[in-house]
């Protein structure tokens, strides 16, 4: 019997391979496959008890997650406390991964980016891991399958800390995907629900579904029966369609049921904090008064602790007795939801589609944004396109000539910043935007990370433990 081997390259996963041969062989052959670069102390020692049973072995990059076609994660959602926590003992050993994870990712898409990170006064994350990063990226780098020193290519590698932008993965969205995954418990990406006989059915929300590509990054009001009908009109195999037409149209009403008939309400008081003025541009001089109304509402905990992160934002921080006398506000009961639908404008833009777009035109402030390595010549100032100027697509614009901006946040990345990176790409068709983090996450999801911080240590995550999960 022959074997295929799909394993990291770790010391215990070589280890235990090797005692399926040593001293006497279970297979036949061996096929190995390592989802990373394998160390050469590791190979040598494979080779040395097992050379003549591998009859394959090969490194494929397979240490990230591509969840969309613009989106990766590191499927590590314990990064942040890793990271965050002041009880960690392996954040350093976190930051090693991501970057040998990072540099998988760089080796699959052909890139040996520049990279540059978002410089910090009161932490060196984003540095430590650029420098990681570009450490590992030349060592993989160091000679071609030619034998070649492979030079840069026309990509920028941005790393920046999921501090830099806080408001962002805590505001109601009012986009479909976003909206979906903050009010709907999808697990997995798959949505259950139930059908018009009562039976359980679910879905599963990917790139396969041709109708949740299309409808994901729209906001809710244009999840209609009309609408829908309209780009089925457009897309093949008719009786699929019917099925994903059923689909998005009950985890839209799903949504909405969700919501109550005061949202509005909320949504604008998030708004208007979170952007520091109102819908008519009138400076927001006392943000308590525009967050007492939803304290004193009885709307969800989850909601008021939300409301309330967003004013201590607003104002850089809060005294600890200020503090205090808000979370008095936040024990209330929650209220009956009610079907009624209401809608907010959207105010509120990710910061980080600020810094795409100022990396693709070239304006990044090296003094904020330092260099860690070189910077490749496509991005030193010639040829740059506007990303906040929308333009007409045509067959031609759709090519896109190559160059390529890979965003990495620490510590996960929230839906509305994914979209920035399908809407940067969209405006400039020369450059594709790529975002990626440890994990996605949620409004509650980050809340629950933020708890977390307090806890005590825990256990180091590993490329090993990933793929044995």
């Amino acid at each position: 019997m022959k074997a295929i081997y799909f394993m990291s390259p770790t010391a215990k996963c070589v280890d235990a391979f090797i005692a399926d041969f040593k001293p006497k062989p279970k297979y036949k052959a061996a096929y190995v496959y390592f989802t990373d670069y394998c160390p050469d102390d590791l190979f040598n020692n494979m080779k040395l008890y097992c050379a003549k049973y591998i009859r394959v072995c090969k490194e494929i990059n397979m240490s990230f997650m591509p969840q969309e076609a613009q989106v990766f994660t590191c499927d590590n959602p314990g990064a942040f406390r890793s990271i965050y926590s002041p009880k960690s003992s392996d954040k350093q050993k976190t930051l090693e991964t991501l970057a040998d994870q990072l540099v998988t990712l760089c080796a699959t898409l052909d890139e040996y980016p520049g990279v540059r990170y978002k410089k910090e006064n009161n932490t060196e994350n984003a540095k430590i891991l650029a420098e990681l990063v570009d450490s590992k990226l030349a060592t993989h780098y160091e000679l071609d399958d030619s034998g070649k020193k492979k030079g840069k290519t026309q990509a920028q590698l941005l790393i920046v800390e999921r501090g830099f932008d806080p408001v962002s993965p805590i505001l109601h969205e009012l986009t479909y995907q976003a909206m979906a995954y903050d009010l709907i418990d999808i697990q997995n990406d798959t949505y259950k629900y139930k059908s018009k006989d009562g039976s359980e059915k679910q879905a599963v929300l990917n790139e396969d579904d041709m109708l949740w590509v299309k409808l994901r990054h729209k906001h809710i009001a244009e999840i209609t029966i009309s609408n829908l009908a309209q780009m089925m009109k457009k897309m093949p195999s008719f009786r699929k369609q019917l099925t994903e037409k059923t689909i998005h149209l009950q985890l839209a009403e799903d949504c909405m049921q969700q919501f109550s008939n005061n949202v509005e309400k909320l949504c604008k008081a998030e708004q208007d904090l979170a952007v520091g003025s109102d819908v008519d541009g009138v400076k927001v001089k006392d943000p308590m008064r525009t967050l007492l109304p939803v304290l004193l509402h009885p709307y969800s905990t989850h909601d008021k602790i939300r409301a309330v992160l967003l004013y201590i934002f607003s104002l850089n921080g809060t005294t600890d007795e200020n503090l205090s006398k808000l979370i008095q506000y936040i024990d209330t009961i929650r209220r009956d939801r009610s079907q009624e639908q209401t809608y907010n404008l959207s105010r509120w833009t990710p910061v980080i589609k600020d810094v795409m777009e100022d990396a693709v035109e070239n304006k990044l402030d090296t003094r904020e944004w330092p260099h860690q390595s070189e910077c490749p010549a496509a991005w030193n100032g010639s040829g740059a396109v506007s990303a906040r100027q929308k333009h007409k697509a045509s067959a031609q614009d759709e090519r896109r000539t190559g160059s390529r901006l890979i965003i990495f946040i620490i510590g996960g990345i929230s839906y509305s910043e994914m979209r920035s990176a399908y809407e940067v790409t969209q405006a400039v068709k020369s450059c594709e935007v790529i975002i990626g983090s440890s994990h996605i996450l949620t409004p509650t999801s980050l809340l629950d990370d933020i708890k977390g911080l307090s806890k005590g240590p825990m256990e180091p995550f590993t490329l090993e433990e990933r793929s044995n999960a």
